[in-house]
């Protein structure tokens, strides 16, 4: 051994226990976890559709809808004062979350099991049924998802990577007479231009859509049945949506917002924007699990 060190063959010997030193310290120190650098920085981004009133930009910039407003609150207690926004469309928000875009989905996105396979998701906020806009005097009198499923003329717009996709199929409308647009006020013009029967979205947003279009060639389909799944009645509970390996930010947002869900003040922050019903006793865990 004594022969190694001499000469030449001494400096690189040391370069090689110093190297080697290096690499096993730095595979030795954690990642800077999620919540560690929102909480450093003072910032957390999030990830919005632009979809009223869940999470969208007024003409002034300024982000606010449900979700955004919550996050505001919840971040608020959690030292955090600052969340930027970052458009998406819808169907793209789990694969941006996934990638690294942002931290966090307020988008009022519905917890379901095929999407907990992908993300975490925090508790509930709130509960909400479907609904159908049509042309003026429902032509093809759609007043259900069953309806589109047996009319064999009938074709339904779903947004890209909502959940009313998963709905029709489940009913069984065939995906022939789906058709599939990036976001709401395209598929209020696929209504009016007769490119589709009736926009399947939530009650919330198809009232939105009714109230801020003024337009009288369209309107809400009632009285309007939910899907029945397996069944059970289909109603959509909003979350937000976070990384799997993101725990403790999910595990510190969670237990601020369990606190905060249900109380006066949510129903108060919340009742501008149309948001009436809540979870309850429905979890996230719940929701995950169901067939």
């Amino acid at each position: 051994m004594k022969k190694i060190f001499r000469g030449h063959n001494f400096p690189i010997m040391v370069l090689l226990i110093i190297g080697f030193s290096i690499i096993f310290y730095s595979c030795s120190q954690e990642p800077e976890s999620t919540l560690s650098r929102i909480k450093k920085e003072g910032v957390l981004r999030v990830g919005f559709a632009n979809d009223i009133p869940y999470g969208y930009k007024t003409a002034e910039g300024k982000l606010t809808g449900e979700a955004p407003e919550i996050t505001k609150k919840i971040l608020s207690e959690m030292g955090v004062h600052k969340i930027e926004g970052v458009f998406t469309e819808f169907g793209s928000l789990i694969s941006g979350l996934k990638a690294g875009r942002f931290d966090m989905i307020a988008a009022g996105m519905f917890i379901l099991p095929k999407r907990c396979k992908e993300i975490s998701f925090s508790e509930p906020t709130y509960s909400v049924g479907q609904a159908f806009l049509v042309r003026a005097g429902n032509p093809k009198k759609l007043y259900s998802y069953e309806d589109v499923a047996k009319n064999p003329k009938a074709i339904l717009c779903v947004m890209k990577g909502a959940a009313e996709m998963g709905y029709a199929q489940a009913i069984g409308v065939p995906e022939s007479r789906i058709l599939e647009v990036p976001d709401s006020s395209s598929g209020l013009d696929a209504v009016r231009g007769g490119h589709a029967d009736a926009l399947a979205l939530t009650s919330l947003s198809i009232q939105r859509i009714i109230d801020s279009s003024n337009d009288s060639t369209v309107e809400r389909a009632q009285p309007f049945k939910d899907p029945l799944i397996n069944g059970k009645v289909v109603r959509g509970y909003g979350a937000f949506g976070f990384r799997k390996e993101d725990r403790k930010l999910l595990y510190e947002f969670n237990n601020h917002l369990k606190k905060f869900i249900g109380t006066k003040e949510h129903h108060d922050l919340v009742k501008p924007f149309g948001f009436t019903e809540f979870p309850n006793n429905i979890t996230a865990a719940d929701l995950c699990m169901e067939q």
